[in-house]
């Protein structure tokens, strides 16, 4: 017996020297918060050896006091894990035989580690594991967010096409005479200039006086105007149209006592009145020049071209911020869009206004249709699918009223919108399945059916980046993917080399004219972030087949700043799309200094410009309400 208790004392005395000599019996230190500076308690923190063998875990206490014991010598990580917070390598430590007893952290130096920040639950954490189906929805709105960034990248990347072709075209004719046709008045052909109206008491009179004041033979030259008003418009427009009458010249006032098709069936309906081989058609707010038809008619020469269109000219671009922002955006569509595609020889589209059509080639297109907003961009592919070229003259301009209130500017917009979407669905299977169109021209004409529909996606990248945020905070291991959403800078720096080719404010000064630029992009860039939610109810509404009715843009005759801007047309009110843009200001301008001031910057610029686009829009609309209850 004595042997044997000599034995098991021998093995326990070597037992116990091997534990001590081989292992440290603590692993202490300290853990604060990286804002507050205050301790952290109740977070898990693990101690891993390199080759994964073993592992020890531990939760602070109250001061923030961790304690690994008995951990054997070796190489080892120290990591957060706890799902409150940020995923964090703290420290590699070696433990050796002179840390037997303790192995002490820096107590002067402690570590420090970051909160998860998030205002939604944290759906990551279930029992300790990842969900599976909170995991699943995570990948879900990650597939959804890459698609809108996809579609937003597809567009700039083909408006980025369009602007190379434009400047390179450019380039070609810089400095060479380029031959136009001349106009000869002794062969003129006829033309019906159309002046579709709708309660217009504020632009009626000067339309028509401008129209009568263009030069071309007065035996081959007719005025229609073709008056839906329904109120005093209609005595004014009568009044003056007998005034013109009067100085010989070929007028007509055309009064229809229903709105039916809204503008496109009243050019329908005055078509069997038409004297003219052609048709001249300008919106109430343009004031075209005299020389208009002298300019543009000798291109109809040529027997192929149904129509030519010229650029929209700003008489009011100076008056505020607003119609500064419009003329830098109707700029890029008059010079990148219709020039580039010109030049590339794809489909390009009647703006509605300030273009000539060969009467010929709207009957063979089969006729204005009403089935959607936009008669114009509807008439102007069937024409084209048809084999009718466009011609557009880009040095002819024809000066235009901009929308000088917000109300104004969503009216058009959404017609606008809401058109492009209803054409889109009209007119794709048909674009797609013509034989007789390039390949090029089907991506580029779909496209720009399609373009209305980028709001749609600007607006849910935009709801989506806040669970996205979430998903980063909650599943590291779908990390990775956000990290693609830098894409959306390339996207950015795509569409500014597109409006710096169409910039029309350059001057000799160079960096002045780009610092000028890239400010003015980035105000026009806030501005549509803030129209994408009515913008998109106006697109939405388009592919569900909702109707309503035309609604114009009230027109002010503003022209410069200090002009009364009252119009009886412009209704303002509150309205539920308004409030959601006051509650999205609110939230993307939390979520930004939210995440600023925990140092998680990624998102941070996006969402600030949302916020500032937003109450941008909502305040404008609060200001114009107020300042109308005010006139009443």
């Amino acid at each position: 017996m004595p042997k044997i208790l000599t034995l098991l004392f021998f093995i326990f005395t070597v037992f116990n020297f091997y534990t001590q000599t081989n292992s440290c019996d603590r692993v202490r230190g300290k853990i604060i918060d990286e804002k507050t500076k205050s301790p952290i308690s109740k977070i898990k923190l693990q101690l891993i050896s390199k080759d994964k063998k073993e592992v020890f875990i531990s939760i602070t206490d109250e001061n923030g006091v961790f304690n690994f014991t008995n951990v054997p010598f070796n190489t080892y990580n120290l990591n957060v894990i706890d799902k409150e917070f940020n995923p964090k390598k703290l420290n590699e430590l070696t433990l050796k035989k002179e840390h037997e007893k303790i192995y002490q952290y820096n107590e002067n130096m402690p570590f420090t580690a970051s909160k998860k920040v998030t205002w939604m639950f944290n759906w990551g954490d279930f029992k300790g594991k990842e969900h599976y189906w909170s995991h699943l929805t995570a990948k879900v709105i990650l597939g959804i967010y890459a698609f809108c960034l996809l579609m937003i990248f597809f567009y700039s990347v083909l408006q980025l096409n369009l602007t190379l072709i434009y400047s390179k075209t450019k380039r070609k004719l810089k400095g060479k005479k380029i031959s136009t046709p001349i106009f000869k008045s002794d062969n003129a052909p006829k033309v019906t200039i159309q002046l579709p109206m709708f309660n217009e008491m504020y632009v009626a009179e000067r339309i028509i006086d401008v129209a009568a004041k263009i030069e071309y033979p007065r035996d081959r030259f007719q005025i229609q105007v073709l008056d839906d008003s329904t109120d005093e418009t209609k005595d004014i427009i009568a009044s003056k149209v007998k005034e013109i009458s009067n100085q010989g010249i070929n007028i007509q006032h055309i009064h229809r006592v229903d709105r039916t098709g809204y503008k496109a069936g009243a050019l329908d309906a005055a078509m069997d009145q038409v004297e003219g081989e052609f048709i001249v058609i300008f919106d109430s707010d343009f004031m075209p020049k005299s020389d208009f038809l002298i300019n543009t008619m000798p291109y109809f020469q040529d027997d192929k071209i149904g129509v030519v269109q010229t650029r929209w000219g700003h008489i009011n671009k100076t008056y505020s911020l607003l119609t500064e922002l419009q003329a830098f955006g109707l700029n890029g569509h008059f010079a990148i869009e219709q020039g580039g595609r010109t030049a590339a020889g794809h489909f390009i589209n009647f703006n509605g206004t300030a273009g000539i059509w060969r009467k010929k080639c709207i009957e063979d297109a089969g006729g204005w249709e009403h089935d959607t907003l936009t008669e114009d961009l509807d008439l102007s592919y069937r024409a084209q699918i048809k084999g009718w070229k466009f011609k557009y003259c880009e040095d002819v301009i024809a000066p235009a009223e901009l929308p000088v209130t917000m109300s104004a500017l969503k009216n058009q917009q959404h017609r606008w919108m809401k058109g492009g979407a209803e054409c889109f669905i009209k007119m794709w299977k048909m674009l797609i399945t013509s034989k007789g169109v390039k390949f090029s021209d089907k991506i580029h004409g779909l496209s720009h059916l399609f373009n209305s529909s980028l709001f749609l996606f600007i607006l849910t990248l935009s709801l989506l980046s806040l669970p996205i945020l979430h998903v980063k905070d909650s599943f590291s291991d779908l990390n990775f993917i956000i990290k693609f959403g830098s894409i959306f800078i390339s996207s950015t720096l795509f569409l500014m080399y597109f409006y710096w080719h169409s910039y029309r404010d350059k001057t000799e000064n160079k960096a002045t004219s780009l610092i000028k630029f890239i400010g003015r992009f980035f105000q026009f860039l806030i501005i549509s972030m803030g129209l994408s939610l009515s913008n998109t109810v106006a697109v939405i509404e388009g592919y569900l087949g909702i109707k309503s009715s035309f609604v114009r843009t009230p027109k002010f005759n503003v022209l410069k700043k200090g002009d009364s801007i009252k119009n009886k047309y412009d209704k303002k009110k509150l309205s539920i799309i308004n409030i959601l843009e006051g509650i999205l200001m609110v939230v993307f301008g939390f979520t930004a200094i939210n995440r600023s001031l925990y140092g998680d910057l990624g998102m941070v610029p996006f969402h600030l410009m949302l916020a500032i686009g937003y109450g941008a829009v909502f305040f404008y609309t609060l200001v114009e309400i107020r300042t109308s209850n005010k006139q009443v």
